[in-house]
């Protein structure tokens, strides 16, 4: 397991999830349950959605070199756009509502049990077919090293699950958005220039 590839990975995944509806779903979620079991929940519930990422990417890693970089290059760029796009606070702030009103109807004083499967369930709905976990899947592909890039993701999606638990609508007032998100999309774009020069090498 490569630290330089789980490093990489952290970095790139960290500023993608930090304005996405990770953070906002963890912060609803403690403000409905006790932090501990909600933590553990969404904790179990990332832990599954980067393993199903890993696995994914694995099987695409089987294909020849030269198609497996041309596919995650595209993918790197398609994620830097899709970061640039919409307004991160009108989102956030959409997300949040949704969620409260999803939850509305949760008993206000459930057992740990539950609160720890209702987190796990939120945020694995919420993270299935997202735009990370797409990336974990492309990352896994591009450097063959599941274990680095499995917990690389992973690190990064806790850390941000971390601190909406801790702290998230203060973060969300102190931390730009906007710029938060331009720096993942210049990450992203970074990676799909690399990637498209080693597809071009392996042709």
């Amino acid at each position: 397991m490569s630290l330089r590839v789980l490093v990489m990975v952290f970095a790139l995944i960290l500023p993608a999830e930090l304005p996405d509806k990770t953070m906002v779903a963890t912060l609803v979620l403690s403000t409905r349950f006790p932090p501990v079991p909600v933590w553990l929940g969404v904790t179990a519930g990332f832990a599954v959605q980067s393993g199903v990422a890993v696995v994914a990417g694995g099987a695409v890693s089987l294909l020849p070199d030269e198609l497996v970089h041309g596919v995650t290059a595209a993918l790197f760029a398609v994620g830097a756009v899709l970061m640039l796009r919409g307004d991160p606070a009108k989102e956030v702030a959409e997300e949040e509502q949704e969620l409260t009103a999803e939850l509305a109807t949760a008993p206000r004083t459930p057992s740990f049990r539950r609160s720890a499967m209702t987190s796990f369930a939120v945020l694995f709905a919420a993270e299935w077919g997202d735009l990370t976990q797409i990336l974990t899947a492309n990352l896994a592909a591009k450097y063959g090293d599941p274990g680095a890039v499995f917990f690389g993701s992973w690190a990064a999606l806790v850390l941000v699950a971390t601190l909406g638990i801790l702290g998230g609508r203060a973060l969300l007032r102190v931390v730009p958005l906007v710029w938060v998100r331009r720096v993942a999309a210049g990450l992203f774009g970074t990676m799909a220039v690399v990637t498209a020069l080693e597809a071009a090498h392996a042709i």
